[in-house]
């Protein structure tokens, strides 16, 4: 199976987890509803870029955002305004409809300020204007990562090595008997390997600073927090639960976004949907 299936079913993949996880009436039915309706743009989306995607070109740029073509997504984003528009909780569908109102070159300028800086610091945009050019992006940025030739990964780097992004989750696959920890990028969804004990905030490694926390509710979901800058990272242990698809499994865990806030933990980066 080339990438570009593979791309296409892991959203395959995507909106079945949302559809079990809303037949189990999840707590955040109704934002996973809303998602599931996201990823069914985004796999279209994906289906209608992945053709005009030249691969080879990609072994020229060192990083994926040299990459970026806009030209061929715009005439896909006032459809993506009015799926949002149409289907997304009442303030955001209202900011869809003022959004598609503006000014075309402040819809691209949007678009391109978050192709250059994404997912590399906390967002400087309101909250809306940072969901609909992650939304949309996220297709382009994932199918660029997974056809670019990576370069091999010296020690535990803290921000994605393919774009230089922070991670939005951890997760914890199976690796012989134990489990190996990686990270996944919030801006083009890379994973890359990363050490058990290591705050990939701010560097620090005393395991007396770096609890984990654990929830009944959420037993495949760890909070791996730092008392010495007060970061955490989710991350979804596939080995306790292996039907567990991360990007949806995160969203669905609006209690413990709740809990990390009043216990004065930070994420790094909030997933798409703001939790």
């Amino acid at each position: 199976m080339n990438s570009h299936a593979v791309a296409i079913s892991e959203y395959d993949r995507r909106i079945q987890r949302a559809e079990w996880l809303i037949a189990q009436k999840s707590a955040a039915t109704e934002l996973l509803a809303f998602y599931r309706e996201i990823a069914g743009f985004q796999k279209s989306l994906l289906q209608q870029i992945a053709a005009k995607v030249n691969v080879k070109e990609l072994e020229r740029f060192q990083e994926i955002r040299e990459a970026f073509e806009l030209a061929f997504l715009l005439p896909k984003y006032g459809s993506f305004l009015s799926l949002v528009a149409g289907k997304a909780p009442a303030a955001l569908a209202e900011a869809a409809q003022a959004l598609a109102k503006s000014p075309s070159e402040q819809r691209r300028q949007i678009l391109a300020d978050y192709c250059q800086n994404g997912g590399t610091s906390q967002p400087k945009n309101g909250a809306f204007e940072q969901f609909f050019a992650r939304a949309f992006i996220e297709p382009y940025a994932s199918l660029l990562a997974a056809n670019r030739i990576s370069p091999p990964v010296d020690g535990a780097p803290r921000t994605c090595p393919a774009c230089g992004s922070q991670p939005v989750f951890g997760v914890l696959r199976a690796e012989g008997d134990g489990a190996k920890r990686l990270l996944t990028c919030s801006f083009c969804g890379s994973e890359w390997e990363f050490r058990r004990i290591l705050c990939p905030a701010c560097g620090e490694e005393d395991e007396k600073n770096l609890p984990v926390y654990q929830a009944e509710e959420f037993p495949q979901i760890r909070i791996e927090a730092c008392d010495t800058c007060k970061y955490c990272l989710r991350t979804i242990d596939l080995t306790k639960d292996g039907r567990a698809v991360p990007v949806v499994d995160d969203i669905a865990a609006i209690p413990l976004t709740l809990w990390a806030n009043e216990h004065g933990y930070q994420r790094l980066q909030e997933n798409l949907l703001g939790s």
